[in-house]
């Protein structure tokens, strides 16, 4: 009976660090979504996984009102703006847009490996009913990490020669 109380107690917390990581995953984003001038297919994936990344929330919320819960407020807030900050940081750069993939690709690796944490969690827990949406917000990040790593060469290639035509290139 303690493992099962602990493992709860595991999936609880995830659930709650996941809610707030996601609010973190959106304002990384969106503010670079906003900026993004020269990459049309990275802003439609950026689009289309910041629409994901707000149902993965409603998904986290829905589990957590599953079992009597709700998510953290402060943690949603500190790590939000430890996203804006992040983002914030990428702009000054001349490169933006390569630090922003390989930022975006080492992000949705950790949501990856929180996913796959928590899943375990909510396995030992007994948490069944909460697997299926873990595991679509699962399937989304590691589709996201997929398309990022397979257009990585595609974006380098793409700011190389916005650089060599004096172009700006870093958005």
């Amino acid at each position: 009976m303690a493992n099962l109380a602990s493992a709860n107690d595991v999936f609880i917390s995830g659930l709650k660090n996941a809610h707030a990581m996601e609010n973190q995953a959106l304002s990384i984003m969106k503010p670079q979504l906003s900026r993004i001038e020269h990459y049309p297919d990275v802003a439609a994936q950026l689009d289309l996984h910041i629409r994901e990344t707000e149902t993965q929330i409603q998904r986290l919320e829905e589990i957590l009102a599953g079992v009597d819960e709700s998510h953290s407020s402060l943690k949603d807030a500190a790590l939000s703006f430890t996203g804006s900050m992040a983002a914030l940081t990428h702009s000054m750069a001349s490169d933006e847009i390569l630090k922003n993939s390989f930022a975006n690709y080492a992000f949705e690796h950790f949501e990856i490996a929180a996913y796959l944490s928590l899943i375990t969690a909510g396995e030992e827990s007994g948490a069944t009913q909460a697997l299926s949406l873990l595991r679509q917000n699962l399937d989304e990040e590691r589709r996201m990490a997929g398309w990022i790593e397979d257009n990585l060469p595609t974006v380098t290639r793409a700011y190389i020669a916005l650089s060599a035509s004096g172009e700006r290139a870093d958005i």
